[in-house]
């Protein structure tokens, strides 16, 4: 079973992991090369500094079923399917101490999920839920020791999330799932800090977790047959900060 989930997050998020790939190998040879130049020396020493990051992600709910589905003899399963949508936002880095920083981040998210509503006749009705998510990410990150021009992070933290709507967004209650504006979520991932004469670039992967059942309480046929909605998605961030002024 494990193997099976493996193989199938991979295939899920194929295109962002050859993404990464890339970009590493595009950094190896400053990876590799051991310079005698050592290119902002005392980035880590300073207390703030300030950035600004994009993101490319893969987002997908992860669904619990209700009892309403188990009494439905007319619906065969739902599907959740992963979509691709990105992200912009800006970076306050603090450092805490010597190996370990704190960030917070103002983040403007745009999403799309879709769940196929699969009946036992073998017809399928679509939802497509289009979201524009204001983000705050409060992660701690934990840096490696600096080789030359080059470190490498762990980071992890919580992120509490409003999605923004409009006034018509309660139209057609009954031909839509009803999700609620808020949620929250678990990060964690990887990076590596590259630095240079001017600035420091750090291409980062993160995953989410969705902690936070979205779901409303309101009953129509998209409703009912679901217990819980939560949000997951992985991204591809890159991101730039500020060396001395």
């Amino acid at each position: 079973m494990q193997t099976t989930n493996l193989r199938h997050l991979l295939h899920l998020y194929r295109h962002q992991v050859a993404t990464i790939v890339l970009l590493l190998g595009l950094a190896s040879p400053s990876i590799a090369q051991h310079s005698t130049v050592i290119n902002l020396p005392n980035y880590t020493e300073k207390f703030l500094h300030y950035g600004f990051g994009m993101g490319l992600h893969s987002s997908r709910y992860a669904i619990q079923y209700s009892d309403a589905f188990a009494d439905d003899d007319t619906l065969h399963s739902i599907v959740p399917h992963s979509l691709g949508g990105f992200k912009i936002g800006f970076i306050s880095n603090m450092r805490v101490l010597q190996y370990l920083d704190f960030r917070f981040l103002i983040t403007v998210g745009f999403y799309e999920n879709k769940l196929l509503y699969r009946s036992v006749t073998g017809n399928t009705l679509e939802q497509l839920i289009d979201a524009t998510t204001v983000e705050l990410p409060m992660l701690l990150k934990y840096r490696s020791v600096r080789r030359d021009n080059i470190g490498m992070y762990l980071i992890g933290g919580i992120t509490p999330t409003i999605e923004a709507r409009g006034k018509d967004d309660k139209a057609d209650a009954s031909e839509r799932l009803l999700t609620k504006s808020t949620s929250v979520a678990l990060e964690a991932g990887v990076g590596f800090d590259l630095y240079y004469p001017l600035f420091k670039f750090a291409p980062e992967i993160r995953y989410s977790w969705g902690i936070s059942n979205i779901l409303t309480n309101d009953v129509n046929k998209y409703n009912d047959p679901l217990k819980r909605v939560s949000p997951h998605n992985l991204t591809l961030y890159i991101t730039f900060e500020g060396g001395p002024s």
